[in-house]
């Protein structure tokens, strides 16, 4: 890795559920070398092995490197996995297909101090879904998000304490400009260095693509999802008419986009982060 590219930080444990492949296997040989390639020592690997293991998560059969690892249930990829659905979602961004509508979508809810558990729920499910807070129990998001609001709300009992509304006028202060009341509501400075580091990563990778042993592009695939995961987890996908100009997360996300098409060779047998990631960019542009 070049100097200049931030090389993202993956726990091992999220490394082991990566290289999980269709039959819920892992071949320590490649988990070991891979986790080499990030920088772990094999002393991680195998502590956190024994850790998986004695969890119950996994089974250990053989010895060092020629060992195989199985799940004992599904695994999924830790939080190297993509929400498909949002992620599609920021790609037809992207690509004009979701312009806004000049509304806003605000969320009210006033829980008692007795359901504090199902109001903080509700607050993390507003803060996943892009929301801002106004104020007290008053929160704002650039996208329609009642219908993922409202099920949630009933999920935890207390629907008949959330109101929700729409509006076209809304000013937070003295800001009036919806460019600047989404900037003063969302920390985008910090996302698009995200992005920025994304961007850089994908082109560090992309410009090596056609020189990649399997173990360099399993490393390649594995920083790559966790660096996506990374600059998607809190962009709230605002609608380009709120976003500065040029936004870098377009770019970041198209070069991913490409960089995953080079990385995956089709042919079943890789671990299923490649499926996945496969699954949630399809469709999208390249830069």
């Amino acid at each position: 890795m070049t100097p200049d590219v931030p090389r993202p930080e993956i726990p091992t444990r999220l490394l082991v559920h990566a290289l999980v492949r269709a039959d819920g296997s892992v071949d320590a040989g490649e988990l070991y070398e891979v986790a080499g390639a990030l920088g772990m020592t094999d002393q991680q690997v195998r502590l956190c092995v024994k850790r998986l293991v004695a969890e119950g998560a996994f089974t250990h059969e053989g010895r060092g490197r020629k060992a195989v690892l199985r799940a004992v249930a599904d695994p999924g990829t830790g939080a190297l996995a993509p929400d498909a659905e949002f992620v599609a979602y920021a790609y037809r961004q992207d690509r004009g297909l979701e312009p806004w509508d000049g509304r806003w979508h605000l969320t009210a809810f006033a829980v008692p101090e007795a359901r504090r558990a199902a109001r903080d729920a509700l607050r993390d499910t507003l803060l996943h879904l892009g929301a801002a807070p106004l104020q007290g129990g008053l929160y704002v998001a650039a996208n329609a998000i009642e219908e993922y609001v409202a099920p949630a709300a009933e999920r935890l009992g207390i629907r008949s304490s959330v109101t929700l509304l729409t509006s076209t006028d809304l000013r937070v202060g003295e800001l009036e400009d919806p460019v600047a009341v989404a900037a003063a509501l969302w920390p985008l400075d910090g996302i698009a260095e995200r992005y920025a580091s994304l961007a850089a990563l994908a082109g560090h990778w992309l410009s090596r693509i056609g020189a990649l042993g399997p173990v360099e592009r399993l490393t390649a695939a594995v920083e790559l999802a966790a660096e996506f995961t990374r600059a998607m987890e809190p962009d709230p996908l605002l609608p380009p008419e709120l976003l500065p100009s040029p936004w870098p997360g377009s770019r970041a996300r198209a070069l991913t986009a490409r960089a995953w098409q080079l990385l995956e060779d089709g042919t079943g047998e890789e671990p299923r982060l490649f499926g996945l990631y496969a699954d949630a960019l399809r469709g999208a542009t390249t830069a």
